[in-house]
């Protein structure tokens, strides 16, 4: 049986701004397994990014971790302090490749040398060895003419080039779990399929562990072995790519997979969107997050928020939908 890699229990995140307690994060579970890719897919502010980011303690002030635990290796990354997440975890353990590349490498440092540097911080090898690791890496991520490449400076590397870069850089210390925070955000729909496919065929070569952050389900598709979705600091649903995208549960994610473009999209046949926005978080709703928005509300929706409802061992959904005495029948 594959063991877990990580394991996020019961997490809260708030950031305490001068209006008050934005509550980001409302209590998630889920957990990775060694070789797996897991997806979060949900719309901007739902808390995709904020989770990530709290799995390498990158939480920027007045974001807090107010309850939880991160399991990796058998310990909890919250209790960690910064040096212990410097010199063990982050690049050694867990990378993470970030939204937009371009403010991601330095401008006025060549990308050879940003990546020897990176290599050099987390292995004790000479220069000349970390050189040849970063050319080894360029090449992997499929960077033509990589000699040459390596004395670049980013803004002479095209957007889908300086992605390869960041992936390169992340991977070259040979990470347990990578994450990958919207990483085909700011690329042409030509490209980010490049990048899915780099990623998708770098994990098979690695078996390199994957979270991969996104608000595109189109993006998941084909990469991910499970899918997380997430709206308003909360999971709303959780199963295998198959579940999500063939029985899915949640009126959340049917209103996500009906947004997904198809090449039916005509004048006639417009893009369906989903209709309001996200509850604010400072005063949260006590029922579900989603029942303003959602055409099958009933009354206990408004009220309480549901448990998780099981449909399979693997799939299961936060919806008053699934209790067995629900009225409503979709």
């Amino acid at each position: 049986m594959t063991r877990d890699i990580i394991k996020v229990k019961n997490l809260k995140i708030s950031f305490f701004t001068h209006l008050g307690e934005v509550q980001a994060v409302r209590g998630i579970n889920f957990h990775i397994k060694n070789g797996e890719v897991l997806g979060i897919v949900g719309e901007s502010g739902s808390g995709k990014s904020v989770t990530a980011l709290s799995i390498l303690k990158l939480l920027q002030y007045p974001g807090v971790i107010k309850n939880g635990e991160i399991v990796f290796g058998g310990e909890d990354l919250v209790k960690k302090s910064e040096n212990e997440m410097n010199k063990k975890i982050r690049g050694n353990k867990i990378s993470m490749i970030f939204q937009d590349p371009m403010t991601s490498l330095n401008p006025v440092f060549k990308i050879g040398d940003q990546i020897t540097e990176a290599i050099l911080i987390h292995n004790k090898i000479s220069r000349k060895n970390a050189r040849k690791k970063a050319l080894e890496m360029l090449e992997l991520v499929s960077i033509a003419s990589p000699e040459i490449r390596v004395n670049n400076y980013p803004h002479e590397l095209s957007g889908g080039m300086r992605q390869r870069v960041m992936i390169a850089m992340a991977l070259s210390c040979q990470p347990d779990l990578l994450i990958a925070d919207e990483p085909t955000t700011a690329l042409d729909v030509t490209i980010q399929a490049q990048i899915i496919l780099l990623l998708k065929e770098l994990q098979r070569k690695t078996n390199v562990s994957i979270l991969l952050i996104t608000h595109d389900l189109g993006v998941v598709a084909d990469i991910c072995d499970r899918i997380i979705v997430m709206y308003s600091g909360l999971l709303m649903e959780e199963g295998s790519t198959r579940d999500i995208f063939y029985n899915p549960l949640h009126p959340y994610t049917k209103g996500l997979l009906k947004a997904v473009p198809t090449p039916e999209i005509s004048k006639e046949n417009r893009l369906l969107t989903i209709p309001g926005k996200p509850p604010e978080l400072l005063n949260p709703p006590t029922g579900c997050p989603f029942a303003k928005r959602c055409p099958y509300v009933m009354n206990i929706c408004t009220r309480q928020l549901p448990p998780k409802f099981r449909e399979s061992e693997h799939h299961y959904t936060m919806c008053w939908l699934l209790h067995p005495s629900c009225p409503i029948k979709d």
